[in-house]
């Protein structure tokens, strides 16, 4: 089981649901800021923390040796939160998954994978561990799936060039990416976030 922290909609009733999976080292307590930035009265959120210890945050896979076991380890955690959210009334085609850095990884190679369509997926710099084997074993409706990727130019520790030959790779296999390039490091910024509202706006 994964610990969650729910923050529920200022609309009551709504059961438009974002979860939100944080990066290498950090834990759902740094994304506690979403609802005011986001401003959108009628989203619940469930923020994530990855499995692992690590260095007073968590990891979701190790990030120098064996990273294909532990991704594999937290994708199937993952789908069971998913299905949880589903039993619970939160349907996916109502739901955004969504990560940074590590927790991007894990938004697109769970919810790519995904048997249900969600209302989007949403990455923010991260990459993929393997776009042909991810093309390979995609659902059967991820053609018809959303998906925003954005990625810094100056990002020194998941570099820009890679993760864009592996975007292009999975629009190419049918994927519609929306790919969007910032001039930042390994962060997360206002004209940024600023996009990624308007687009989970038409996602609903």
């Amino acid at each position: 089981m994964l610990e969650t922290k729910f923050i529920p909609a200022e609309e009551r009733g709504s059961l438009r649901l974002m979860i939100v999976l944080h990066g290498l080292g950090d834990s759902m307590a740094g994304y506690g800021w979403m609802p005011q930035m986001f401003r959108l009265p009628w989203l619940n959120y469930l923020l994530v923390n990855a499995p692992d210890p690590y260095y007073g945050g968590f990891s979701w896979y190790e990030i120098e040796g064996d990273a294909a076991s532990g991704v594999q380890r937290s994708t199937l955690l993952l789908r069971s939160l998913l299905d949880a959210q589903r039993d619970s009334g939160f349907a996916t085609e109502h739901t955004i998954l969504s990560g940074f850095s590590q927790g991007c990884l894990m938004t697109l190679e769970t919810g790519l994978r995904y048997p249900h369509k969600f209302a989007a997926l949403v990455g923010i710099s991260g990459y993929v561990l393997d776009s042909a084997a991810l093309l390979q074993e995609a659902s059967a409706v991820v053609k018809e799936q959303r998906v925003l990727v954005t990625h810094g130019r100056q990002d020194p520790l998941i570099p820009f060039e890679k993760v864009k030959i592996q975007m292009d790779e999975l629009r190419a296999g049918g994927i519609a990416i929306e790919w969007r390039e910032f001039n930042k490091p390994h962060t997360i910024i206002d004209e940024e976030i600023s996009v990624i509202r308007e687009f989970i706006e038409k996602s609903f």
